[in-house]
């Protein structure tokens, strides 16, 4: 490998970041300059059990052009200790997200060339296009391979394979033999010549206090005479199975995604909606979360019924309406084939919100049988909190639910750093009870023997709600009440899951003076344009910033880091106690939604998952996440009126 010159990253590039999902749960990522920040950044990322069990295959390439005045280079990778080589980026004059990425490349003898890279949805495989304007050249392309687990890094080792296998005009690499085959297939010549890439360094990763560098091998070089046409590679996972000319397929479905382009939204949509087993599933964010059960449902009244996904959301119920035990549904399922982790208290009241918003549509489409598994899912839910779950969650004699026990993390505040569980909120949290009293109301309103038990034990409860949880001294509620299971103590951290008893859910628990207070001190004390603050600034432990190491960051998660997909529940609180107005609704498309629809708008249809507490609020944590553009989604519909 040639040394990289030695010369300081000085230079700005391009930062954005851009996704291609392959609706199976892998994915191509990486950034507007090409070079790759995050260990997750790669060409044909796959998942090996749909969505999870992801292995990354192809990080990146290394790409140069040659043209009658010399060679010039398209890419660009940083090494440690902070070293930029070769200067492709400095080549791009225009990248665009729309409507997949692709990279404008201007060279010193006026050539230019066109980048582009598409996922193929259904399939682990990936088109490269390169396609050359003004001018003529050579590309040579080298993939720079790994084979290793999503969260992990590759380093330098014999045991890796470099051997090439000819299969017609595919040349097929096997790294490892515990992995995917990958299979390139290409218009243009292959070239043998084994090379390792040492010492490329992530900075994402380095901020976030984790191992950062990495060791690729490239096995050989791919080029193409441009004057012939463009350039096309498709990198595939695993044997081939189907057409035997990929390349040809994938241009079919580049052509098609390009004379049709989709919305920025709706392709942020798509990329979260995927295949679990025979069904369907959504994923949580990437790069690195997969399916959880709690962003499931939170997600799907945006994503899925916002956008007229009926039949997502319903395949999606019916899923997961499978996985209930003992009353509860799966936070989420592991990477690798263990078993799933039920250590969440609302991710199936979250599962009973959405079944109920999937029947409250006239279009839902629901048989029979599906009906009786969904309600027969939620009848199970209920029962089984009513009677006593893991982890102490039960009905308790005042109609409210209690939850928790020393060192598991139950609420969506779910923060654990080894034994220490950041925010424990043991006891009677104030969202659980809202969603608790939501799923008795709709578990009544399903029918059936129960429906006169249900709807008593929810009049008790709401009684003892507004009697339990008011904080007259603050004129808002209380955050959790019973803490650690001791009756009377209050917790009074002003924090924004207060918001759930007034917006966010199908039924509210206040209304009138009350209803209004809370969401004015919302509004005052946590509001920021991408979302609410998950701790007020004048609380004991507020963090203003998220950011540092694994301890530092999930130290600060939820105490004061801004979270967008709780504007969704505030605005809906916020027009209720408008009446629900046009005027209402005017103010609150300017104010709330415009920001944060411009942001995604820009991001190629995407939300982020945090940012900071503090101006500008910048943004952290999963740059795309499910549950931030599935409450956006919800807000615009909650938005959408016509002039009487």
């Amino acid at each position: 490998m040639p040394a990289p010159e030695d010369r300081p990253d000085t230079s700005p590039v391009g930062t954005t970041e851009w996704l291609e999902a392959d609706g199976l749960g892998g994915f191509a990522s990486g950034t507007g300059s090409g070079i790759r920040t995050r260990r997750y950044h790669a060409l044909l990322l796959v998942a090996r059990r749909p969505p999870s069990d992801r292995v990354v295959l192809v990080n990146g390439i290394e790409a140069h052009l040659t043209t009658s005045a010399g060679r010039f280079a398209l890419s660009s990778q940083r090494y440690a200790p902070n070293v930029i080589h070769p200067d492709g980026h400095l080549h791009v004059w225009r990248f665009r997200l729309m409507p997949w990425p692709t990279w404008d490349f201007r060279f010193p003898d006026g050539t230019t060339l066109t980048q582009e890279i598409v996922a193929l949805r259904g399939r682990s495989q990936v088109l490269l296009r390169f396609t050359i304007g003004a001018g003529n050249g050579v590309l040579e392309v080298r993939p720079l391979l790994s084979g290793r687990v999503d969260h992990a890094l590759h380093h330098e080792n014999s045991a890796f394979r470099f051997e090439a296998e000819r299969h017609g005009a595919a040349v097929v690499f096997r790294p490892y033999p515990d992995l995917p085959a990958v299979r390139v297939l290409a218009n243009g010549s292959y070239l043998h010549a084994p090379e390792w890439y040492r010492s490329f360094l992530y900075t994402r990763e380095a901020e976030r206090g984790l191992d950062c560098t990495e060791d690729l091998a490239s096995p050989g070089v791919f080029a193409f005479d441009l004057s012939r046409g463009p350039a096309d590679l498709v990198l595939a996972a695993g044997d081939l199975v189907g057409p035997a000319d990929l390349v040809a397929e994938a241009l079919m479905v580049h052509e098609r995604r390009r004379r049709q382009p989709l919305p920025a939204a709706q392709r942020g949509v798509d990329a979260y909606c995927v295949a679990r087993g025979n069904g369907q599933t959504l994923m949580a964010g990437y790069p690195w979360f997969t399916d959880w059960g709690r962003d499931t449902f939170i997600s799907l009244r945006g994503l899925c019924l916002a956008t007229g996904r009926i039949d997502a959301a319903r395949a999606i119920l019916i899923e997961w309406s499978g996985a209930v035990s003992q009353g509860m549904l799966p936070n989420r399922f592991c990477d690798h084939g263990e078993a799933p982790e039920y250590n969440s208290v609302d991710s199936a009241l979250w599962f009973v919100v959405a079944v109920h918003a999937l029947f409250a549509r006239p279009d839902h489409g629901v048989s029979a049988e599906a009906r009786g598994r969904l309600c027969s899912a939620v009848k199970a839910i209920l029962e089984g909190y009513e009677n006593g779950t893991r982890h102490g969650i039960r009905l308790d004699a005042d109609g409210l639910l209690r939850a928790g026990e020393p060192g598991v993390q139950l609420t969506w505040m779910d923060a654990k750093i080894g034994d220490w569980v950041v925010t424990p909120r043991i006891g009677k949290p104030v969202e659980v009870q809202a969603l608790w009293l939501n799923a008795l109301a709709i578990g009544a309103a399903l029918g059936g023997p129960s429906t006169a038990h249900w709807t008593a034990v929810a009049a008790q409860g709401r009684e003892s709600f507004a009697r339990r949880f008011w904080n007259a001294e603050r004129g808002c509620l209380f955050d959790v009440v019973d803490v650690d299971h001791h009756a009377g103590r209050q917790d009074s951290a002003l924090r924004p899951n207060q918001i759930f008893a007034v917006g966010g859910l199908p039924f509210p628990l206040l209304d009138g003076a009350r209803a209004r207070a809370v969401v004015d001190v919302v509004e005052q004390r946590l509001l920021t344009p991408v979302g609410l603050r998950s701790l007020a600034q004048d609380e004991p432990g507020y963090a203003a910033h998220y950011r540092g190491g694994p301890r530092e960051r999930d130290g600060a998660y939820h105490q004061g880091t801004v979270w967008p997909w709780l504007l969704g529940p505030f605005v809906e609180a916020w027009l209720r106690v408008r009446g629900n107005s046009l005027a209402a609704r005017r103010e609150a498309g300017t104010r709330f939604a415009a920001p944060l629809r411009s942001i995604a708008d820009a991001a190629g249809g995407h939300l982020f998952e945090v940012a900071d507490a503090e101006p500008p609020h910048a943004a952290g944590g999963c740059p795309f996440q499910a549950w931030s553009l599935g409450e956006l989604l919800r807000i615009e519909q909650l938005l959408a009126f016509h002039d009487q």
